[in-house]
């Protein structure tokens, strides 16, 4: 029987395989996946070493925030404490709700989605390897600059939500703020990598047979993060940039003197941060009902209960951004609605709750470490959904905003819902990584000191809260009540601190980093990642049965170790791995993968040097490290869209896939339609932002340019959505591996003029108003957004230029080149973008 996709599902039958496997292939593929040694560990690409190193850059970030916060709480312990200043209370704060949020929560969950999720699904590798790689060096190159800052006296003091006018250059005129604005823009590049990444890999790299109805909680929990991440972060990434442009070129959009709205700054940067207490819990969830699961050896309840819940999470979310801005004097209406959100985005994390107790009820719980993180971390979210849903409600808020009654509930949450499952996962999984498994009994006592310092520190805060304590204040006045409980605050912050210890003590003891000589599958857990390992992941990709395959077919490590399933050696003599359907997960075709590279790393430093320098207002030393950030990434492209005459392979069972294709069925293509979102975000998030101003100050707009600049404009903008299409059809009609001459090239370089020439003739129509981006929030709004279709403009340049050398050098071959189907559907992506922005900002509202 064939499917939709034309794939005959009676060759399965033929797995495994019985044919004895050609003498040298396993050492063939040990070849082509080796260990790097020394100085190549840098250019080292496999999800292996990369999400390792992720994982433990996080945890150090998570480290120093705690430090962090044990000296404020040294601060609090008593009243008119003077352990630390003023301002290094401020800056000690700002960074450690910084740290945490942006340096620890979402790269954490993303560098264990990297490690894990190649081994979950029976991959050789996430399919863009060398994105990874960028994503971790950005992180981590920025996030080490950023946390620097501390040392010199420049660290971030405005809090880690940055409310102008408190951060606007008349309040904060020392480059503190811009330190935060430009660091943080910068490292929530990486995440974004990240989640291309991550989207891509799950729904296309997936072994045969895992329909999406077969995925591990886990794996649907990250697909859900990654497209969370798509929605929510170009909305942090415009705010700090629309911030820096007022701080720098003094563009209005914050000042309400001048039709600007310091509101504006916390409707972008909300509609970010409640999205991201659910974008950092989702993927937690899923490490639960996986380790729930195996605490009580028996398959998850309400598997599509769970599924649901995650989608229901993820899109309730963004309608509650509004929930933490109930005390700005929002119109009743609107706190009806943001108050009925909140109340309904706590239905689908109770579901989830209670299937993981209708779980463990249903089995027999084996008392291991991860089972108590596991069982600890419900009592925990559950206290902080509680408290969450008491917040929610308006009068409530009014009373206990501002208080240390919202640090306990938030704590509460985050804790709970996060750093409890992170920490059951670091035992749970530490044998797949580790020749031995970390110590269940110094595992029992950081549990039970992180458990108890957790309630000693953050309970007696719902009092204080109650009592009026304000937050983010650095110290009290005695004789309010308030001694004693800070005191026990702070002891306990102590003892969870202690329990931290216990672990590192616990990893330095016991964890010994490995990629093949694991300690094996510690709990006996049911999915693939604890199929037989080595760098290239496991031997053969399996065929997936069921949910929980290991426990269903208790030979599939064998003959998977054995090649007796797909793609058991290299069919080209390169890396490769398997591109399945998105939904049945059927065998598609053959992707080459590239192999370790030092320009992944090279191009995350110039990225960090382009934003350190804009920090101190360096613009040529920005300029230069674009320049050379450019050059290390089409460097490291260069090689990834490689020809290579066999065009298609046996990859096991005598099936025969192509060997790469192009279109809509390739992974770029997918790719490029992530990006695409997490841009065209950008662009609606700036429109939104030019309405919102609007109904705030319509007094100060001025008439649009006239209607018949408008349809020139649009006219260009169609001509070369034009050349985009007639670009891949040129090529469409060229024989496979013929060169097709000028043409595809030209043509796309036709449209990439054509998008300067409309983007031209759109700034300078609004220049011939009088318009000007320093004058109103108007004038800001509106040049933004040509300043991002700017950006999009000059990209699609670069890359119609890099389309031009490739053919120069005789690249640009065949009836299908991934090379030009990116570069002409991006010139088409801004030539809608274009058209879309133009309209708005001339038709709407009008003159």
């Amino acid at each position: 029987m064939k499917s939709e996709t034309g794939f005959d599902h009676a060759l399965y039958a033929r797995f495994p395989t019985t044919n004895p496997r050609p003498e040298g292939e396993l050492e063939e593929l040990e070849r082509i996946w080796c260990a790097p040694r020394g100085w190549q560990y840098l250019k080292a690409v496999n999800n292996n070493y990369i999400g390792f190193i992720y994982v433990v850059t996080a945890l150090c970030f998570f480290l120093a925030a705690g430090i962090l916060s044990l000296g404020m709480r040294v601060q609090l312990a008593a009243p008119m404490m003077d352990f630390l200043p003023q301002d290094t209370y401020n800056q000690f704060f700002t960074m450690h709700g910084t740290v945490m949020m942006f340096l620890f929560a979402v790269p954490m969950v993303e560098a264990i989605g990297v490690m894990l999720l190649p081994q979950m699904l029976a991959a050789r590798d996430l399919p863009f390897p060398r994105l990874s790689a960028y994503a971790y060096w950005a992180y981590a190159v920025g996030g080490g600059f950023f946390f620097c800052s501390l040392f010199i006296g420049l660290a971030p003091d405005g809090g880690w939500f940055m409310y102008p006018p408190l951060t606007s250059l008349q309040y904060s005129p020392g480059i503190n703020t811009d330190m935060w604005l430009l660091g943080i823009g910068f490292i929530e590049i990486s995440a974004i990598a990240g989640a291309v990444e991550i989207i891509v890999g799950v729904l296309r790299t997936r072994a045969p047979g895992m329909t999406l109805d077969r995925m591990p909680m886990f794996v649907w929990a990250m697909l859900a993060f990654a497209v969370m991440i798509l929605i929510a972060f170009p909305s942090v990434i415009l705010c700090t940039l629309l911030l820096e442009l007022e701080r720098a070129f003094n563009w209005p959009f914050f000042d309400a003197t001048r039709g600007g709205d310091p509101m504006l700054w916390q409707h972008l940067f909300w509609f970010f941060g409640h999205p991201e207490v659910y974008i950092i819990f989702l993927p937690a969830a899923g490490l639960m009902s996986m380790m729930v699961s195996t605490a009580a050896q028996t398959p998850l309840v309400g598997y599509r209960l769970n599924v649901l819940a995650i989608v229901a999470t993820a899109f309730i979310s963004f309608g509650v951004w509004a929930h933490h801005m109930f005390a700005t004097g929002m119109p009743r209406v609107s706190t009806g609605y943001f108050s009925a959100a909140s109340m309904a985005v706590s239905l689908p994390a109770g579901i989830q709750v209670f299937c993981w107790i209708a779980t463990l009820a249903s089995g027999r719980i084996r008392w291991s470490t991860p089972a108590l993180f596991v069982v600890g971390s419900v009592m925990i979210f559950t206290m902080g959904g509680l408290t969450g849903v008491m917040v929610g409600m308006v009068p409530f808020d009014w009373q206990v905003h501002d208080t240390y009654f919202i640090v306990a509930h938030f704590h509460y949450v985050l804790i709970g819902g996060m750093v409890f499952p992170v920490f059951g996962a670091f035992y749970y999984w530490a044998g797949m990584t580790s020749s031995r498994p970390l110590s269940e009994r110094l595992g029992r006592w950081t549990f039970w000191l992180m458990f108890a310092g957790l309630h000693i520190t953050f309970l007696p805060m719902h009092l204080t809260g109650f009592m009026g304590m304000p937050r983010r204040v650095y110290t009290y006045l005695p004789d309010r009540g308030l001694d004693l409980l800070n005191q026990i605050s702070t002891v306990g912050s102590f003892v969870m601190a202690a329990g931290v210890l216990v672990f590192l003590i616990d990893c330095a003891r016991n964890f010994r980093f490995t990629t093949d000589n694991d300690a094996g599958n510690t709990y006996n857990a049911g999915t693939l990642e604890w199929l037989p390992t080595g760098l290239y992941s496991t031997r053969s990709i399996p065929l997936v049965r069921s949910r929980d395959p290991l426990w269903d077919q208790p030979e599939l490590g064998k003959d998977v170790e054995e090649g007796r399933y797909f793609l058991p050696g290299s069919i080209t003599g390169l890396r490769e791995t398997l591109v399945t359907s998105p939904i049945n997960a059927e065998p598609q075709y053959v992707q080459l993968m590239p192999g370790p590279s030092v320009w992944p790393l090279a191009s995350a430093i110039f990225t960090a040097g382009i934003f350190l320098a804009l920090t101190v207002q360096a613009y040529t030393f920005s300029a230069v490290s674009c320049v050379f950030m450019l050059y290390a990434t089409l460097r490291w492209l260069w090689e990834t869209d490689r020809s290579i005459s066999l065009k298609k392979g046996d990859v096991g069972g005598g099936i025969i896939l192509p060997i790469t294709i192009t279109g809509p069925g390739s992974h770029s293509w997918w790719a490029l339609n992530a990006t695409i979102v997490c841009i065209g975000m950008i662009g609606l998030m700036t429109m939104f932002a030019y309405l919102y101003l609007y109904g705030i100050h319509p007094e100060v707009w001025t008439a649009p340019p006239a209607l018949l600049q408008t349809g020139g404009i649009a006219v260009l903008l169609l001509l070369a959505l034009g050349a985009a299409w007639l670009s891949r059809r040129w090529l469409a009609r060229t024989a496979d591996g013929e060169f097709p001459g000028q043409g595809p090239w030209m043509s796309a370089a036709a449209g990439a003029c054509l998008l300067a020439l409309a983007l031209y003739w759109d700034v300078t129509g609004w220049s011939g108003t009088g318009l000007l981006p320093t004058a109103t929030g108007q004038g800001a709004t509106v040049f933004a957004l040509l300043a991002h279709q700017g950006m999009c403009v000059v990209t699609a340049i670069i890359m119609a230029a890099y389309l031009a050398w490739r053919s120069a050098r005789g690249l640009l071959t065949g009836s299908a080149n991934v090379t030009l189907d990116v570069v002409v559907r991006w010139i088409g992506f801004c030539a809608l973008q274009g058209l879309v922005g133009s309209m708005v900002l001339r038709l709407f509202p009008g003159g």
